[in-house]
């Protein structure tokens, strides 16, 4: 239902629309008492309404999922540790020449089998800088990944600042002149006109 273009049946008594903007499925209705918002498109309320001294401005950003920016900055980080450790340290070259291996000697000891397990452990040493380059890698690879579904998941917002509430945030048009529309009808005086003459009166004012 396209409530923009019947948001006359919203009014009060004596109210009365001054300008009205749509956007996508939602839009912005501005009357001579209230903001009203329609946000269909978005979580939440599909419809918001703020006094007209309560609001503070209009403002475009943009937003995206926290997460996905938090989980790919961590794994950028540890990315980076890892392929630097991998790449500054050579256990290969200090335990790779090790050997445990003693002959009968040690297995007539009872020992053979303990010296087997040392030996395994420092063969996997001499491999570890080589397997924290491969999983740094693998972090730097997740990292870019998930960042790039950050950056896809981000909207550009348009955000109807509220005094003393939540803010109303709606999908934002590609159009700029279309936010200044709004942001003239919703703030008297922001508009192209205002800003290129900001002493000249109104048009009923009785001393021009």
């Amino acid at each position: 239902m396209d409530w923009v273009a019947r948001a006359e049946s919203l009014l009060y008594d004596g109210e009365v629309i001054e300008a009205d903007v749509r956007l996508d499925r939602g839009g912005v209705v501005v009357t001579s008492h209230r903001v009203l918002v329609f946000t269909p498109d978005r979580e939440g309320p599909n419809y918001r309404q703020v006094d007209r001294p309560n609001v503070e401005g209009i403002d475009v950003t943009t937003s995206g999922d926290w997460s996905f920016l938090e989980l790919g900055v961590k794994a950028l980080v540890v990315g980076i540790v890892l392929v630097a450790a991998g790449m500054t340290v050579s256990l290969d070259s200090l335990v790779g020449n090790v050997s445990l291996d003693s002959g009968g000697a040690a297995s007539a000891v009872g020992i053979g089998g303990m010296l087997g397990m040392l030996q395994t452990m420092l063969t996997l040493m001499a491999q570890l800088d080589d397997l924290m380059r491969l999983f740094g890698g693998l972090a730097l690879a997740f990292a870019a990944v998930v960042l790039g579904v950050y950056l896809w998941s981000r909207d550009r917002l348009l955000v109807v600042r509220v005094a003393g509430g939540d803010d109303v945030e709606l999908t934002a048009p590609d159009d700029e002149s279309v936010v200044e529309r709004i942001e003239a009808a919703v703030v008297p005086g922001t508009g192209p006109a205002d800003a290129e003459n900001p002493d000249q009166p109104p048009p009923d004012d009785p001393l021009p």
